[in-house]
């Protein structure tokens, strides 16, 4: 009589399992790059993915100028 070889089926599923995710995974990322091409074509030719753009919390939206950091730097400054 044969004996199951429990540990090749084990791999198997596992393989499944894997293969299964990584699809998933990919139609996740195909469905948002569709749906971002929908939305650009929809702006017509104005970037709209630029405008949704996530920020960075307490980052500023524009690099300081140099009239900034010398504004700053007066305001540190305080005279008794």
């Amino acid at each position: 009589m044969v004996r199951e070889n429990y540990s090749f089926k084990k791999y198997q599923k596992e393989l499944a399992k894997k293969k299964k995710r990584e699809e998933k995974i990919k139609s996740k990322l195909d469905k948002k790059n569709i749906e971002a091409k929908e939305r650009l074509a929809l702006s017509d030719g104005k970037c709209a993915a630029s405008a949704e753009a996530p920020r960075l919390i307490g980052m500023p939206s524009a690099p300081p100028s140099a009239a900034d950091s010398e504004q700053a730097a007066h305001e540190d400054i305080t005279v008794v």
